[in-house]
């Protein structure tokens, strides 16, 4: 199990934003797509811990993550697991004692990202287009390792590129609430 901490800001933009910033950084030949499967109980334990469970799949990759708020931040629990066991988890649920959760979950949502990264200044931006039921969103990301330098220079981006702050709601959250 690697434990790693996240520091991200970010902000909901509009889908012109979105193709100006791909143009500007030259992105338009590096957008993967990544998709979330969502994890939780019936009664969505996890949801009203403020904790996120998923299982990201990129390409022939897939990795279990525990996303537990923190003081700053996140703190984030990964395992790395093959597609016959990610496919076992999302096909009858499990027992979510080996991520160090006290419960039994399943498959509730999932989502697909199609995301471009460049680094900038201390950090790296990530440019998202999600897909999700039918909805569409898009979203600036930038992940950073001191929290006070990574606000001042995320607001300094928003600002010189006149994008307005629209507070942004979590992927997982957002797959969630507009199930079918």
């Amino acid at each position: 199990m690697n434990v790693n901490k996240e520091i991200e800001f970010k902000t909901f933009i509009t889908e012109e934003e979105y193709n100006n910033l791909i143009q500007e950084f030259e992105l338009d030949n590096n957008i993967f797509n990544q998709t979330n499967f969502y994890f939780d109980t019936p009664d969505t334990k996890l949801m009203d811990e403020k904790t996120v469970l998923r299982i990201r799949q990129k390409g022939n990759s897939f990795k279990l993550t525990k996303k537990t708020r923190a003081e700053v931040g996140a703190d984030e629990t990964h395992i790395l697991i093959n597609r016959e066991k990610a496919n076992d988890l999302l096909n009858n649920g499990f027992d979510a004692n080996v991520i160090g959760l006290p419960y039994f979950v399943k498959n509730i949502a999932q989502l697909t990202t199609y995301r471009a990264s460049t680094p900038y200044k201390n950090g790296v931006l990530f440019f998202d287009k999600s897909e999700y039921y039918g909805k569409i969103d898009f979203e600036i990301e930038y992940e950073v390792n001191d929290v006070k330098q990574g606000y001042e220079d995320f607001i300094q981006f928003l600002e010189a590129h006149k994008i307005a702050y629209k507070e942004s709601i979590r992927k997982s959250k957002r797959a969630y609430d507009n199930r079918n």
